[in-house]
């Protein structure tokens, strides 16, 4: 039985759980971190706390297995980050020096992250303003569930006023690629992003 609802306070760590899982291109990302709550920080948790109203999880009989959480204006949850969420972690994790970039640990590379947040490009945000991060895990991949996460997702960004949507995707995470394309994301020509890591795709709500 798969149940599609609204987060609470309690799946917080469930959030970090998923992200770690699905941190490496799609798949686990246990590997890589000594810090198992280095993805979460950034890409799960920060929703859940700050935008409830815009995070959802969906569960099965082992319990949560992926999440879909996001905002509707991507410029002012950047500065609400830097005034509510950045600050306490920056207090946490140190900021590696930039002179060792080269030999960084993925953990070193989040922290970084965390003390320089890049800005979404102005030419996403300006069509596409909305934005969310999905993740589901490996037990229940390939059935279809993502696209239902995302369609009820979508559903109430809508009711709160998106006017557009857009996600930024690994450039080697084609699997990722793939199904916001079939969810009718294009990819977006920006200025500078073909060498870019990040794959930078758009949905128009209208």
């Amino acid at each position: 039985m798969i149940n599609i609802r609204p987060v609470k306070s309690a799946d917080i760590e469930a959030l970090y759980a998923v992200s770690l899982l699905t941190g490496f291109e799609g798949r686990d990302a246990s590997h890589l971190y000594d810090d198992p709550k280095m993805m979460g920080h950034i890409y799960a948790a920060p929703y859940a706390v700050l935008e409830p109203q815009l995070a959802l999880v969906i569960e099965d009989s082992q319990g949560i297995a992926g999440f879909a959480v996001g905002v509707i204006d991507t410029k002012e949850w950047e500065d609400r980050l830097e005034r509510e969420w950045w600050p306490q972690l920056r207090l946490r994790y140190a900021d590696p020096p930039e002179a060792s970039r080269d030999v960084w640990t993925p953990d070193e590379r989040r922290a970084s992250m965390i003390h320089h947040p890049t800005r979404t490009p102005a030419g996403v945000v300006g069509k596409y303003p909305a934005h969310l991060h999905l993740k589901i895990s490996p037990r229940i991949q390939g059935g279809g569930f993502g696209s239902k996460l995302f369609d009820k997702w979508r559903s109430i960004a809508v009711q709160q006023g998106a006017k557009g949507i857009h996600v930024g995707v690994n450039r080697a995470n084609t699997r990722a690629i793939r199904f916001w394309g079939r969810l009718g994301f294009g990819e977006l020509t920006i200025e500078g992003a073909a060498k870019a890591r990040t794959v930078w795709m758009g949905n128009s709500t209208s």
